[in-house]
């Protein structure tokens, strides 16, 4: 007869959830606080990084990095400290009692403080061509990737305020960009809609209004264009060097849905003078993606895991002292 494997209980001092930047940074400086921190990595390990062709603009790496490289060094420097990493996946979480109970889907973990560091994913088109061109053409970030585009002709689709924003920022290294959106009128703030007509008006901006990408289409190497279909029954294709999908990010937060205060999925902060990425629950911390809506760098998302190690180590100092 089948009898089904218990899960083990283990106890750790502090655990962080997440393997990005934020994470392994966290891991780093607990480590070195001699406080032997534990990285659960979560079922991507590395994070939005991991698909990053090219990283040049992480402070002192005047050389080129590619994503994988980068994680794969942020890992080294973590282990280097004895920072311990296992490789499981968190599926529940108990929180209203000490210490935390966190079920993951091969062990079940107790732990007295959390740096909850789990990242982001960007939304992207569902085209079955997406996948093909990530890194060689299509990208999620403007800041990281707009830079490869100097002089050349690229897309972005989307029409909200992140839309608008990274369009504003391409407009000063690219020679031209299509925007794509699938409505009549942007989503985005009056602001920058002003600025983005401005664009048009100068011929830097070309509005394809009322479309929607229907494929990307390239070598083995890049894309070289994509195919427009016009709500209007019109299809047609242009030539761009890049596409940059700017139709939002999901913070990858839906297991503490209802456990953690929160605002549009993203976690909130209870700021207080003695911790400021603390959550409203004490011994829990937040650092990265999943509280900044706006700044999707690694280096915010470093110096954020920074501050929430220091804090989470203040934490449990004043553990020993009740």
């Amino acid at each position: 007869m089948y009898k089904k494997n218990k899960k083990k209980y283990i106890y750790k001092k502090i655990i962080i959830l997440g393997s990005g930047p934020a994470g392994y940074t966290a891991g780093i400086y607990l480590s070195r606080a001699n406080l032997n921190p534990t990285i659960i990595t979560g079922n991507n390990p590395g994070g939005q990084l991991m698909n990053t062709n090219i990283i040049e603009n992480w402070p002192g790496d005047y050389k080129t990095l590619t994503g994988k490289n980068f994680i794969h060094r942020l890992k080294k420097h973590a282990l280097k400290f004895h920072t311990e990493i296992i490789h499981d996946h968190i599926i529940n979480i108990k929180l209203k009692k000490k210490p935390f109970k966190l079920i993951g889907e091969n062990k079940i973990y107790h732990t007295d403080a959390i740096i909850i560091a789990t990242g982001s994913t960007p939304k992207y088109l569902g085209l079955k061509s997406e996948s093909l061109f990530l890194g060689k053409g299509v990208s999620t970030c403007a800041i990281c990737d707009g830079f490869f585009y100097k002089g050349k002709d690229i897309a972005v689709v989307g029409g909200g305020n992140t839309a608008l924003e990274e369009c504003l920022y391409l407009s000063n290294i690219v020679k031209k960009i299509h925007l794509i959106h699938r409505r009549e009128k942007f989503t985005a703030e009056n602001i920058l809609v002003q600025k983005i007509y401005k664009k048009i008006s100068e011929k830097k901006i070309i509005f394809h209004k009322n479309s929607v990408i229907k494929k990307i289409i390239g070598n083995k190497e890049k894309m070289q264009s994509i195919k427009i279909d016009s709500l209007n029954d019109h299809t047609y294709t242009i030539k761009v060097s890049g596409l940059f999908l700017a139709i939002g990010n999901t913070p990858n937060t839906k297991i503490f849905s209802k456990k953690i205060n929160m605002k549009d999925g993203y976690i909130t902060l209870k700021n207080s003078k003695k911790y400021s990425l603390q959550t409203n629950i004490p011994g829990i911390f937040a650092a990265g993606d999943i509280i900044y809506n706006s700044y999707k760098q690694a280096v915010v998302a470093a110096s954020s895991g920074c501050i929430a190690s220091l804090e989470a180590e203040k934490y449990l100092e004043s553990l020993k002292k009740m």
